[in-house]
């Protein structure tokens, strides 16, 4: 590909880095794993980026892509990780300094998604993003119905999760 395309590429990716943020964190935990899920996403942008015709916004096809490439990585990595798992810090929050109670919740929402399937974590995704019923069905090729159905059930099955961990503090 020629420079013009790479820098055309490039810039839209810098105008969307938020949702390789967004992806990598409802999907991987740890900040590792989110670096190594951000770059396999860049990577499979970039692979696809010469099928990008434009009929639909790049954010949305970033969105697909970016998911995609978080549900196919973390099948191969279930493969693989039969060699090494750090129990230790697995429910354990990032070790940042998080004093607000609107960053507790936070914390306690990226906490409670980890323990939901990938593509429970792709409905809330789409969700966030203000996607409607319709719109998250396209997206993960299922119809208006179901993904309304699956959301919905998501959301209380958070809900349960979340109210769980408060009643451990």
């Amino acid at each position: 590909m020629n420079s013009s395309i790479e820098q055309t590429f490039l810039a839209l990716i810098k105008q969307h880095k938020g949702i390789l943020h967004k992806v990598s964190r409802m999907y991987a935990d740890n900040p590792e794993d989110r670096e190594d899920l951000q770059q396999e996403i860049m990577i499979q942008l970039w692979k696809s980026y010469a099928y990008f015709k434009g009929e639909s916004a790049f954010s949305s096809w970033m969105y697909r892509v970016a998911v995609n490439t978080s549900l196919t990585y973390f099948k191969k990595e279930k493969k693989r990780s039969n060699t090494f798992t750090d129990n230790e810090n697995v429910n354990e929050p990032a070790q940042e300094d998080y004093n607000d109670t609107q960053d507790t919740q936070l914390q306690l929402f990226y906490k409670a998604i980890q323990e939901i399937s990938p593509i429970e974590k792709a409905l809330m995704l789409y969700f966030m993003e203000g996607l409607s019923h319709r719109e998250i069905g396209e997206q993960l090729g299922i119809s208006e119905g179901n993904a309304r159905v699956k959301l919905n059930r998501t959301k209380e099955k958070l809900q349960e999760i979340i109210k769980k961990y408060n009643h451990e503090f």
